[in-house]
């Protein structure tokens, strides 16, 4: 059995971090399909309502070597800015990834900005290494909070 790996990400914004929380994380499923549309074709929650337990489903279009992830809400402080989410389905789960988990974590900064922690812990199947896999998550993790960025200064008074 493969051992547990991980890697972490460190995102710097001028939005303030219950705005960004909620627009990039909390309803990212709604947003992603609008700021994104190159990469996420639809995305919809397939059970609960948000909290604890639920789980979402997001389907990419062909600019992604994977057809659609669905990832489960482990914790949630939303008054901290912080969850803790697991992927279940698709997203290479059962291909190349055994497990996979991210701990998102968006403080506020200086200057009413705010400081994005992403910490993802992964287990591969058994012979499988990794590539330049971990370059581009962090470059599609960092692509969702700066979208949600540019969205938010463009609209002031979204998610307030």
């Amino acid at each position: 059995m493969a051992s547990a790996n991980s890697w972490t990400l460190e995102i710097t914004s001028p939005v303030a971090a219950p705005r960004l929380f909620r627009a990039a994380v909390m309803d990212w499923h709604t947003l992603a399909p609008k700021l994104a549309s190159d990469v996420v074709a639809s995305a919809h929650p397939v059970d609960g309502e948000g909290g604890v337990g639920s789980v979402r489903q997001f389907n990419f279009t062909s600019a992604m070597p994977l057809g659609f992830m669905k990832e489960r809400l482990e914790f949630l402080d939303a008054d901290k800015c912080e969850c803790k989410s697991t992927l279940i389905e698709g997203g290479g789960i059962g291909v190349a990834i055994e497990t996979a988990t991210s701990h998102i974590k968006v403080e506020p900064a200086a200057g009413g900005g705010s400081l994005v922690k992403v910490d993802s812990t992964y287990k591969l199947l058994p012979g499988v290494e990794v590539k330049d896999e971990i370059a581009k998550a962090k470059e599609s993790v960092t692509a969702i909070f700066k979208a949600a960025e540019a969205y938010l200064l463009a609209n002031p008074d979204a998610y307030n």
